[in-house]
């Protein structure tokens, strides 16, 4: 079997890309190989330069003698993990440029350190060169089958192509063999070595195993047959049907018989092997679908468990569409529903069957009957009117008649026949307009009553004396009932419009807040009980206990589902409920749409959540990651100083003099201070990433705390506190102490030893600031906020060491208590720290009595 077109003359100018034909086989040993080389013997007789790029031979005798004859490229020998492995040449095989090259197993992997990972790969290099390719593969390696051929044989393949290379190839070769065949072949020792045959045959080339693969092969190329045929039809605008393969055609209305046309059409296909079946839904132009979404998703899923598919199809002439599906799909076949229609209005008007039927020139019809097939009561669409509106239809279409002829009789004197004839046509019109058809045609044949018995000689009975008369009563009931249909269709067409542009605004909306991100869930409910008319509406979950809790609502808030007059599924625990509401089915698909809604809005919020936790999260590692790159120098140092200076006074052999050890004991104490400084801004700053930090705020005293903290710093005599006693703000005081002592710490490391650091504070009403001031060498204005980022060392000179968390660390204190921290010029040169704190909310005085 072949696929595509037969290939270019031998003599004619190779084109800029080479062709492919691909030798497809059902498994191994079918004769793939063999037909590649007999493809190159035949060429090379015909005068084309042709080379082997790559056989296998396996071995096989007959193998190795189809190759003798044919130029060979000699391969490369690669080395993978100390042993030789022969692949093509693929550098060589473009050198040489034949015309054709012969490369068996087209999915094989090449050894690694080749220029590609598989041979096809190297195929289409080749290809690209403009060389024409002529290869093989089974169909266990494709791709798209791969699991199927697992599920049949056991043995999953870890060699595969792309489908899309062999569906690319110009022309595709079955070559096929029967299982008893091949089996045949196999005993007889011309596929394996006589040791692996017993097990080969017991195992992989089982008959039913081999049959299986016969037919996935036969199948898939079918497949591309079909293909290759649809572009013919369509390229040379081919309409009638070919009956290659047979198609069935199953048109439904929505209505309750299309469950058993569709059974119907399923057990037909099952017949034959390989039929195929789509079922045909045909929608108006003007989009009024009598049929609900929710009826249509039914047919959908109905359609997809009988082995079929639900096609939708548009056009204000359902047998024309029937029709154009069925020739672009190359039916066969179509199945046709009996008509509801009775056999008058059959006979007046023929029915989508009937005309289907007399247009399906070559296609064959399949009639089948069915339980509503014309019944008494058929199958209408919802009534597009309200109960209130039909019974004040017939209200007036009873009451209207007598009253006006009841007037007109008063006044005959006045007018004529054609008048009161005219004025009772416009009650039947005002009946339709109000009550809908029925209301209208007995009101049309009640006044034709009336027009005979009052207005029509002789008077008072249905007796009629000129036959003119007679007709024109006749043609009044009759123009009657037409206006009255027409205007009905019109009153329903119209509601079906309204009701389409509302469901129309109501997705443009729901469109729209889906663009714009918006998740606003009180509106949407908002919305639906507008849309719906409905009293409330509201989201439900439903709990581990089963109790249902109100996620939000709106209007009258219905609390159980069983309590709502709608309700949508939006997951498995939340649902969408309406109050006050009973929709038709042709709105259940808008609420639906509502619900659906709902779930999106949901699932945005948990990906939100979920982004700010995996950002929380990617920030928390990136921290410890750097804290951990940070501290690697900055710990090893004082610990280095520490060992050291132990070591050295735990020498017996070293005489120390006092001084030394003095020195020594006073280094290992350095050291270990730097260390517990350094130990806890890392604790700090961990538990201020990790959210863990605790600040307990309480009134303290501003100067207290400064004082404190600026105590214990080496240097803090270089300080200036200017704190009025009783300035208080309200903060964690040990958190505020570490504040200060850490900016305290950063301006003196930067400050001259012959200058000094000024501290002070001004009270504001709801804020106290407190500057610390250093006449250091301060920043550039880009670095202001930079020196709060971790590990930021901004103008480090020898000698001055930490991590630079200190001020990150001061930064996350304070707005941790309520705070701010920046930093500002200081006037003179130097950097000034501006720390703004809450103040302590001062409590009102009782009044004495």
């Amino acid at each position: 079997m072949e696929d595509g077109v037969g290939g270019r003359g031998d003599g004619a100018a190779r084109p800029e890309r080479g062709r492919l034909r691909v030798y497809l086989g059902a498994a191994p040993g079918v004769g793939k190989t063999m037909a590649m080389l007999d493809e190159g013997h035949r060429r090379l007789e015909r005068g084309t330069d042709v080379v082997v790029g790559y056989v296998e031979t396996h071995q096989r005798p007959r193998t190795v003698e189809a190759v003798e004859g044919l130029e060979v490229v000699p391969r490369r020998t690669m080395t993978y993990r100390g042993t030789a492995h022969e692949e093509m040449d693929l550098d060589a095989v473009l050198a040489r440029s034949p015309a054709v090259v012969l490369v068996d197993e087209l999915a094989h992997t090449n050894v690694p350190g080749s220029r590609f990972e598989k041979r096809w790969q190297d195929i289409e290099a080749i290809r690209a060169a403009g060389i024409e390719v002529v290869t093989t593969v089974n169909i266990q390696h494709l791709e798209s089958l791969n699991d199927a051929t697992e599920a049949i044989t056991g043995v999953r393949q870890r060699e595969t192509v792309p489908d899309e290379v062999v569906r690319s190839a110009d022309q595709i070769e079955l070559v096929d063999m029967s299982p008893q065949a091949l089996r045949r072949r196999m005993a007889h020792g011309n596929v394996y070595a006589p040791e692996k045959v017993d097990a080969a045959l017991a195992k992989y080339f089982r008959e039913g195993n081999l049959t299986a693969l016969r037919e996935l092969a036969l199948l898939w190329l079918a497949d591309r047959v079909e293909e290759g045929m649809e572009r013919y039809r369509s390229q040379h605008r081919i309409d009638s049907t070919w009956p290659a393969r047979e198609r069935l055609v199953v048109p439904v209305t929505g209505g309750p018989e299309s469950a058993t046309l569709m059974r119907r059409a399923a057990r037909i296909a099952s017949r034959g092997s390989g039929t195929e079946w789509r079922a045909l839904y045909v929608a108006r132009n003007d989009g009024l679908s009598a049929t609900s979404p929710d009826r249509l998703a039914a047919l959908r899923a109905k359609a997809e468990d009988l082995g079929g598919t639900l096609h939708t199809a548009v056009g204000d002439d359902p047998a024309e569409a029937i029709l154009a599906f069925a020739r672009a799909e190359n039916a066969t076949q179509l199945i046709v529903g009996a008509s509801r229609r009775g056999r008058v209005s059959t006979l007046l008007r023929p029915g989508v069957g009937e005309r289907v039927i007399a247009g399906a020139g070559d296609i064959d019809i399949h009639i089948v009957t069915h339980d509503h097939a014309r019944a008494r009561t058929t199958w209408r669409p919802p009534e597009a009117l309200s109960r209130r509106r039909r019974l004040a239809g017939f209200v007036l279409g009873v009451l209207g008649p007598l009253l006006v002829s009841a007037l007109l009789a008063w006044t005959d004197e006045v007018h004529g026949l054609p008048t009161e004839a005219m004025v009772l046509m416009v009650v039947v019109v005002a009946t339709a307009l109000v009550g809908g058809l029925v209301p209208a045609v007995v009101s049309a044949v009640g006044s034709g009553v009336l027009l005979n018995v009052l207005f029509t000689p002789p008077l008072y009975t249905l007796t009629i004396d000129e036959p003119e008369n007679a007709v024109a009563i006749l043609i009044f009931v009759l123009v009657g009932i037409a206006v009255a249909t027409v205007v009905d269709t019109a009153a329903r067409r119209t509601a079906q419009a309204v009701r389409a542009r509302a469901e129309a605004d109501a997705l443009t909306a729901l469109s729209h807040s889906l663009l714009t991100a918006s998740d606003d869930l009180d509106g949407l409910l908002a919305s639906s009980c507008e849309l719906f008319g409905a009293r409330g509406a509201a989201v439900l979950r439903r709990g581990d206990d089963g109790a249902e809790e109100v996620v939000a609502g709106h209007g009258d808030v219905p609390t159980t589902p069983e309590g709502a007059a709608m309700v949508a599924a939006i997951d498995e625990r939340t649902t969408l409920v309406l109050a006050g509401a009973d929709l038709p089915a042709t709105d259940r698909g808008l609420f639906n749409a509502y619900a659906a809604y709902a779930r999106v809005m949901d699932d945005r919020r948990r990906a939100t959540s979920a982004e700010v936790e995996r950002l929380r999260l990617a920030e928390t590692d990136r921290t410890r990651t750097a804290l951990l790159a940070a501290v690697s120098h900055d710990l090893r140092s004082p610990l280095a100083a520490v060992k050291v200076a132990v070591s050295t006074l735990r020498t017996p052999e070293l005489r120390l003099s006092d001084q030394d050890r003095t020195d020594l004991l006073e280094t290992i104490e350095d050291s270990t201070d730097h260390l517990a400084a350094l130990v806890s801004n890392l604790l700090d700053m961990s538990r201020l990433a990790t959210g863990t930090l605790r600040v307990a705020l309480a009134e303290v005293s501003l100067a207290s705390v400064v004082r404190g903290a600026v105590g214990v710093l080496d240097g803090g005599g270089r300080v200036l506190v200017e704190v009025a006693d009783d300035v208080a703000v309200l903060a964690d005081a040990g958190l505020l102490d570490r504040v200060v002592a850490n900016i305290c710490d950063n301006a003196l490391k930067y400050t001259p030893p012959e200058a000094g650091i000024r501290i002070d504070a001004a009270v504001g009403p709801e804020r106290v600031t407190l500057r610390i001031a250093d006449s250091g060498p301060g920043v550039g204005g880009e670095d202001h906020e930079r020196i709060f980022a971790p590990f930021q060392r901004l103008g480090d000179v020898p000698g001055r060491d930490g991590v630079g968390l200190g001020l990150a660390v001061a930064r996350g204190f304070t707005e941790a208590m309520g705070g701010t921290i920046s930093t500002e010029e200081t006037p003179g040169g130097g950097l000034t720290f501006v720390l703004e704190l809450q103040a302590p909310v001062p409590v009102p005085c009782e009044e004495q009595p």
